[in-house]
């Protein structure tokens, strides 16, 4: 097997296409809206309606990720059967709904506690059908060697919302209230559904569509055959369930150890999105990836975060966000490009969504989790699960790597430098 050489394309290469263009802008509107509702969601439950809360966002939090968990493979199946262009549009109808229901019942003073809950089940629904939808999406706007420059600037368009949409909320609630902008969250779907009527179908280029009965099952054994999918999996899941609950650990943070008000809140999200928004550039340009950088950005999140569990002060623990955001994302831009890559594009769609439903399906385990370690051992236990459980999973990893002697390049193929790595073992 020839060796590949390192290689990098220009940042911005996919936005050069014209219907990726507007896919990512429309998602860049909706991403802001979408980090504005979720500091404003959780501003609503620790103030509002509860008296700082953790197990009830612990519980708001699970109820977004359990639908993704449950019906994200049968979400993956149908993105695989049907238009996934036609599928996105109606998801960003379902989601808009849903937050434009919430608003409305904020705005007009008949929220309650449960009414939160049931949107946030209905809206994990939406999003599971979202997320395969979206993610297997990309690959058809852009050719193959735009793969991995593409799913890069996805996560950069939802980063930089993240940068702006907190602040932009913190300083919303400050002015004018948790209504508007959560109002502003449910408008900001309709760029997306403009972007997907804007787009061209004509220079769109379809997967090959299942067929088959059975296609659930069908992803599931693809992916048990694959252990270098599996390793992947296991690794997200562990950053997703118990390391990726900033939404959860900075509320907490701010309320009630720093005793901070909304503003510094919402510059909490904005200043990890600094280091997240890093990570998505770095990896747009990125071809080659390997183990060894997945599993090296993992165990630096476990010391980032081990950090932030023991921050003196308020601006201590908003510095060290930086370097959490970038070796979070990190992880999640290469393995999430890794596995798209490495899968045949029939499967990709029902893929992604196991991907998604490992990724984000243990959210309703671990937030609810850490939502009742945070009443019993105070907020800073929070953020130490996070660590330890991210540090074992590194060293869990390092070892399985050692036995099979795994270190290297992930298997993907790349049509241009004529290479093909298919035996996960023989990675180097």
């Amino acid at each position: 097997m020839s060796a590949a050489t390192v290689e990098h394309v220009p940042t911005f290469s996919s936005l050069g296409i014209r219907n990726y263009r507007l896919f990512w802008t429309g998602g860049l509107i909706s991403n802001v809206g979408t980090w504005m509702a979720r500091v404003a969601q959780d501003w609503l439950v620790l103030t509002m309606l509860t008296d700082n809360s953790s197990t009830a966002l612990g519980i708001v939090t699970g109820l977004q990720f359990l639908p993704i968990a449950v019906l994200a493979p049968y979400a993956g199946a149908l993105a695989d059967r049907i238009s996934k262009r036609r599928m996105l549009i109606w998801t960003q109808v379902g989601l808009a709904l849903v937050g434009l229901t919430l608003a409305a019942l904020v705005l007009g003073g008949w929220t309650q506690l449960w009414h939160v809950y049931v949107l946030a089940a209905l809206q994990g629904v939406a999003a599971a059908f979202d997320g395969p939808a979206r993610q297997a999406f990309a690959p058809e706007m852009v050719s193959e060697k735009l793969i991995a420059n593409a799913v890069g600037l996805n996560t950069t368009s939802f980063h930089a919302a993240r940068l702006i949409g907190p602040a932009v909320a913190g300083l919303t609630i400050a002015w004018w209230g948790v209504g508007p902008a959560l109002l502003l969250n449910g408008l900001s779907f309709v760029a997306v559904m403009v972007a997907l009527v804007m787009m061209d179908p004509s220079d769109l280029t379809p997967a090959p569509r299942a067929r088959a009965k059975g296609s659930v099952m069908a992803g599931v054994r693809y992916v048990r055959s694959r252990p270098d999918i599996i390793l992947l999996m296991f690794l997200v899941f562990m950053l997703g369930t118990f390391g990726l609950n900033f939404q959860l650990t900075n509320a907490l943070m701010a309320t009630e150890v720093f005793h901070v008000g909304a503003e510094q809140y919402g510059l909490l999200g904005s200043i990890l999105a600094i280091g997240s928004l890093s990570a998505g550039l770095l990896a747009a340009r990125r071809t080659q990836l390997r183990l060894r950088l997945i599993i090296g950005a993992l165990a630096g999140f476990s010391l980032c975060v081990g950090v932030l569990t023991v921050a003196p002060t308020y601006w201590w623990y908003a510095a060290f966000l930086i370097p959490t955001g970038l070796t979070s994302l990190t992880v999640m831009t290469a393995a999430n490009a890794s596995v798209q890559l490495s899968t045949e594009p029939v499967m990709r769609g029902r893929v992604m969504a196991l991907y998604q439903a490992i990724f984000l399906g243990g959210t309703p385990l671990g937030a609810p989790v850490i939502g009742w370690v945070g009443d019993a051992f105070g907020p800073r236990w929070t953020l130490a699960i996070g660590a330890i459980a991210c540090a074992l999973a590194v060293v869990v990893a390092v070892a399985n790597l050692v036995r099979e002697s795994g270190w290297g390049v992930l298997p993907w193929r790349r049509v241009e430098e004529e290479v093909v790595v298919d035996d996960f073992q023989a990675a180097r």
